[in-house]
């Protein structure tokens, strides 16, 4: 029996990467049921591309920037596909992209499935190829989703802009959460260790391939010091909402950042002997310490945040899962249809 898929676009105010995102999903050598984009852009240009496709449904999620997960529950609320698949407004399916990903739920113990996603950098297939989506003993996750392993092979995560899961395993444990804000960093960790909790394995399949683009940030700029900060405020969030507070990984994870944190600022005085002029070692000193700050408050923001940590996704589903309404909805006509 051929497995079903629905494909889930969240977006903010990328309205020509949506359009050249949507275009190559019209090109799969299995088609999707369903293509849903969900969209927390203050404009209509994203609802106006939508707009000129066959067949695809535009949502609103009015909470604004910085809720990537919560969008992507939006776009889920209502799934009835076998499979939910996700991919980002700047990742660039292959025509073959969603059948690889439906393949590998052969195995009826594979609850979530990734992609890889091409950046196109010398040498990035084999960049890490050992250490592909590994949660670490120290706390710590090991990306390298470029990398070709040339198999499918079992990891612990999965990288957001290319990653699926079966809708009935999403359901088993209440949908998507959203406990990260900012540059929501972890989002797409939190699913995949929820999957996992939910006794089921994860798969990586390098032949599902995107090209991920890396549109601009709608603020700040990709690793910079706002990254790096909701980059330690959000692993906090993903280790005590998904494995507890008493789980050994936070404590190994605090230690492992403790360490970092100072590691950062020693490079900067490191720096002083190395750089000639006093504006050039001041500039080495000040960056070690304000790296090391970055990492520090968003561990202790983390923690306060952890207390009573706040999921948006509940917020903005809770509703529609009690009277059946989705935000916002309408359906794309062709380019003719306007």
């Amino acid at each position: 029996m051929r497995r079903t898929a629905v494909v889930v676009v969240a977006t903010f105010r990328r309205p020509d990467h949506v359009r050249i995102c949507l275009e190559h999903l019209q090109r799969q050598t299995i088609a999707p049921r369903r293509i849903v984009v969900v969209d927390a852009s203050p404009d209509d240009e994203t609802r106006e591309v939508v707009a000129g496709f066959d067949r695809v449904e535009y949502r609103r999620n009015e909470l604004g920037l910085g809720t990537l997960a919560a969008s992507r529950a939006i776009g889920t609320v209502d799934a009835t596909e076998d499979v939910i698949a996700f991919i980002d407004d700047d990742a660039y399916a292959e025509p073959d992209w969603l059948e690889w990903l439906l393949a590998a739920y052969e195995p009826p113990d594979v609850g979530a499935v990734g992609g890889r996603a091409r950046m196109g950098q010398d040498g990035e297939e084999r960049d890490g190829i050992e250490r592909i989506g590994r949660f670490l003993r120290n706390g710590r996750l090991t990306g390298n989703f470029a990398a070709d392993p040339q198999r499918v092979i079992e990891v612990d995560h999965m990288l957001g802009a290319n990653m699926s899961v079966r809708t009935d395993v999403l359901r088993s444990f209440g949908g998507i959460h959203d406990y990260y804000p900012g540059t929501c960093l972890r989002e797409d960790s939190d699913l995949a260790f929820r999957v996992k909790l939910a006794g089921y394995r994860i798969v990586y399949a390098p032949e599902a391939v995107v090209l991920h683009v890396a549109g601009a940030y709608s603020k700040g700029a990709r690793f910079d010091l706002r990254y790096r900060f909701y980059g330690a405020r959000n692993h906090i969030l993903l280790l005590t909402t998904t494995l507890g507070w008493t789980d050994p990984h936070l404590i190994r994870y605090l230690a492992s950042m403790a360490a970092s944190s100072g590691a950062a600022a020693a490079a900067g005085f490191r720096d002083w002997s190395s750089k000639s002029g006093l504006r050039a070692r001041l500039r080495g000193v000040g960056g070690g310490i304000v790296r090391a700050g970055a990492d520090i408050a968003g561990t202790v923001i983390g923690l306060l945040a952890a207390i009573r940590p706040h999921d948006r996704a509940r917020e903005v589903n809770a509703p529609l899962r009690s009277t059946g309404a989705v935000p916002h909805r309408t359906t794309g006509g062709s380019a003719g249809e306007r």
